[in-house]
């Protein structure tokens, strides 16, 4: 950070700032505090069926690579109606939302994810500009090989298990969190 976004100055210093426990950049002329938060996915396991559906990234990370309908939460946006925009974005779909599934951690990129079980109200997919494909799989078909992101295959993985033994908590779960 080269300025404050508060006055303009180009007086920042990076440094713990008094009661915190974190350097910051504080901005020596008007004593603002720049604070870094993680980023918020959010996102759904849409599901028709027996089948989960599956888009194909048309855009990097990861371009042609398989997830579930996801991206970064807005500002003063719901994570509810953020998760239902980006899956309509991402597939063109309406879902209704059943509850939280779970919520993945990724600290080393400040990264967390929320996810949403969704039900379609149609297997009907009309796939937007993020997205080269759109499928709904068979769990037995999955392709996990060529899943983008391990958010995505938690879950899968977690929403399958839970098929079997009727668990419909939220899930936690993280890479490199713990």
């Amino acid at each position: 950070m080269n300025y404050c976004s508060h006055c303009g100055s180009d007086q920042l210093v990076f440094e713990i700032p008094e009661g915190d426990n974190r350097p910051r950049f504080c901005c020596r002329n008007c004593d603002t505090i720049h604070y870094s938060n993680p980023k918020m996915v959010v996102g759904c396991l849409p599901y028709f069926e027996e089948r989960i559906l599956l888009c194909r990234r048309a855009i990097e990370p990861r371009k042609g690579y398989w997830g579930l309908p996801a991206g970064y939460l807005e500002n003063k946006e719901a994570v509810e109606a953020g998760a239902l925009r980006e899956t309509f974005e991402e597939a063109g779909i309406q879902v209704e939302l059943e509850r939280m599934h779970c919520i993945y951690s990724i600290p080393r990129i400040s990264q967390v994810y929320i996810f949403f079980l969704a039900r379609m109200t149609s297997p009907e997919i009309l796939i937007g500009p993020e997205t080269m494909e759109a499928k709904l799989y068979q769990p037995e078909e999955i392709p996990y090989d060529k899943i983008a992101f391990p958010s995505s295959v938690f879950a899968i993985k977690k929403y399958l298990k839970d098929l079997e033994t009727g668990f419909n908590g939220v899930h936690i779960g993280g890479w490199d969190a713990w």
